[in-house]
């Protein structure tokens, strides 16, 4: 079994920061890509940002230059550091892991559970 935990999400004003964690545990042989997607209502679920095992990052355009994607390998940790929010960026953000498991060597996605964040003065 695979658990994601997410945390971070909030209230905050335009202009403003939040920092989204999401920690996998459990029967992990080696984790791949990790990422975050975020959903608004009435929209597509959308990518915003991923990070492979490597280090290379990839971005939305919408957040390219006030999102910054990073990892921890040693904690199965994947980060979002979110600044100079706008109204626009509201939504439940979830994690995404793509590992491979200990046990039966399974490789697939997992998600998280979702974390709102909502930007309104």
């Amino acid at each position: 079994q695979v658990q994601l935990a997410e945390s971070g999400g909030g209230l905050v004003q335009p202009g403003g920061s939040l920092r989204l964690s999401c920690a996998a545990s459990g029967s992990i042989f080696t984790i791949y890509a990790m990422g975050w997607y975020r959903q608004a209502p009435g929209k597509q679920r959308e990518l915003v940002a991923a990070i492979g095992s490597g280090g290379t990052t990839n971005y939305a355009d919408s957040v390219k230059g006030r999102f910054t994607i990073s990892r921890d390998n040693a904690k199965n940790t994947v980060y979002q550091q979110m600044s100079s929010l706008k109204p626009e960026d509201t939504a439940v953000y979830y994690c995404n892991v793509d590992l491979q498991t200990a046990l039966l060597r399974e490789r697939k996605d997992y998600w998280g559970q979702g974390t709102q964040v909502t930007v309104s003065s």
